[in-house]
């Protein structure tokens, strides 16, 4: 059985952050400069996997405007959001609301999710089928919010 802190975590994610890993829709501005820009998603699921909890997400406003959504976890009431320094001054992060992960990969982003996952897992000792389930066909109904 393998010990890991959450420092470790980070430390594994921020490694395997790369363009490859990046939300498709945010791939214009990811930057090495700003390696957490679109890797909100996928590092919330890999970051699920590893530790369970709860899955939060909101909804990020560009000057008032709706512009996407932002994921992270939260563990007891203490929300880890390794990917909050992606955004810039004039992006604002609203509440987040819990979400029911549906099982197995997500249908957005599932490349880069794969890609992550085995990149931390790799990094963290651990093997690729831990913690993997499989999706149900009935929920799908995340995929609009990006999971």
């Amino acid at each position: 059985m393998n010990t890991f802190t959450l420092s470790d975590i980070e430390k594994a994610l921020r490694s395997s952050w790369g363009v490859d890993t990046c939300a498709p829709e945010d791939r214009s501005s990811w930057r090495p400069d700003n390696p957490a820009r679109g890797q909100c998603g996928v590092t919330a699921l890999v970051v699920n996997d590893l530790l369970g909890g709860d899955l939060v997400y909101a909804e990020v406003r560009v000057r008032g405007e709706f512009a996407d959504y932002h994921w992270w976890n939260r563990f007891h009431g203490i929300d880890i959001d390794l990917t909050r320094e992606q955004f810039d001054p004039s992006e604002m992060v609203a509440p987040g609301v819990t979400a029911v992960r549906p099982s197995g990969p997500p249908n957005h982003c599932r490349e880069q999710y794969e890609l992550l996952r085995r990149r931390v897992f790799t990094r963290l000792g651990l093997t690729e089928d831990s913690g993997r389930a499989t999706r149900t066909e009935d929920e799908d109904h995340l995929e609009d919010t990006g999971v």
